[in-house]
């Protein structure tokens, strides 16, 4: 039986692959890892060269029994139809066992998104000082930035503050303030460059102005990264997150904020006021426009409140 722990050699191998090769994020490889570990316990005994459909969906049967959402179970197959895609025809596997297999539909929820105002209130914090030292402005150009720019997180804390090739290091994702404008790698490797707005290009000239007052560790990484924590390496996920939901505490809203929520907010805001799906796709990164319409329906959600309120003959009466 293999170790919970480990994995057969050809899954480390994909996963190696994925990482150095496709430049897969750390935070999709570690899902990957889970779903093929849990692949692997179902069939502890079995070569992986004998896995047939069979053994595919006995495993995502056992998935949606221990109450796997949709998502995960898509995930799941995601990654045993990738790894299978992979190493089937090196391996002498006659075709890839779960590739005709398929995962439960994911229902389409609307993305959270924050009004204008409440975007104004949590940004421009009324009634508070304005930020002072390192960390504070840190975390203002930050969120400035994921508002601006309509960044995923992993996009926003891959930045650099500047393009740099040196030392066998090369930028992914980069800010030039000098063009307001922001470039990134984003899914599947490929590049996109947005505007950056003015406000935001502000709390960034702010924020390197004070770089300085937090210690920068030795490695090429954090010595380029555009924002950086208290231990002076590349600022984590999770600490954006902790961060964001300190400002919205001190702002008094009263909804949880998740830093995609900004990226949700740049979206929805944008196609309210420019009506141009492509442009906001563009701006997303979003490799297909169905993607992006999901915020026309956020959209229409907007309008139909306003129509309701507005027009006189809007609502049923409850009095009939």
């Amino acid at each position: 039986m293999i170790p919970v722990s480990t994995l057969p050699a050809p899954m480390e191998q994909w996963l190696a692959h994925l990482l150095t090769q496709r430049r897969y994020s750390p935070h999709t490889i570690d899902g990957y890892r889970h779903d093929l570990r849990h692949l692997v316990d179902c069939h502890p005994a079995e070569p992986l060269d004998h896995y047939t459909e069979s053994h595919v969906r006995l495993a995502l049967a056992r998935l949606h029994a221990q109450h796997g959402k949709p998502r995960s179970l898509a995930r799941a197959l995601a990654a045993w139809r990738g790894f299978f895609r992979w190493w089937a025809p090196a391996s002498g596997m006659a075709s890839n066992p779960a590739a005709t297999v398929h995962a439960p539909k994911i229902p389409h929820n609307l993305p959270q998104a924050l009004s204008v105002e409440q975007v104004q209130v949590l940004l421009d914090q009324p009634g508070q000082p304005r930020p002072t030292g390192a960390v504070a402005w840190r975390d203002q150009a930050m969120f400035e930035i994921l508002y601006s720019s309509g960044l995923r997180l992993a996009e926003l804390v891959s930045l650099d503050w500047r393009y740099v090739r040196a030392g066998g290091y090369e930028s992914r994702s980069w800010i030039d303030l000098d063009a307001g404008e922001v470039t990134v790698q984003g899914k599947g490797r490929k590049t996109r460059s947005v505007p950056l707005g003015s406000v935001a290009a502000d709390a960034v000239r702010h924020w390197l102005a004070l770089r300085g007052q937090l210690p920068v560790a030795a490695d090429a990484d954090s010595g380029a990264a555009l924002f950086v924590g208290v231990r002076g390496h590349r600022i984590a996920p999770r600490v954006v997150q902790k961060q964001l939901d300190l400002l919205a505490v001190r702002a008094g809203l009263p909804v949880h904020i998740h830093p995609h929520g900004l990226r949700h907010s740049f979206a929805s805001h944008m196609l309210q006021s420019a009506q141009d799906l492509r442009a906001v796709q563009e701006m997303l990164g979003h490799a297909n426009i169905a993607t992006t319409q999901i915020y026309t329906r956020l959209d229409f959600q907007h309008l139909a409140k306003v129509y309701d309120k507005a027009h006189p003959r809007a609502q049923r009466r409850k009095d009939k």
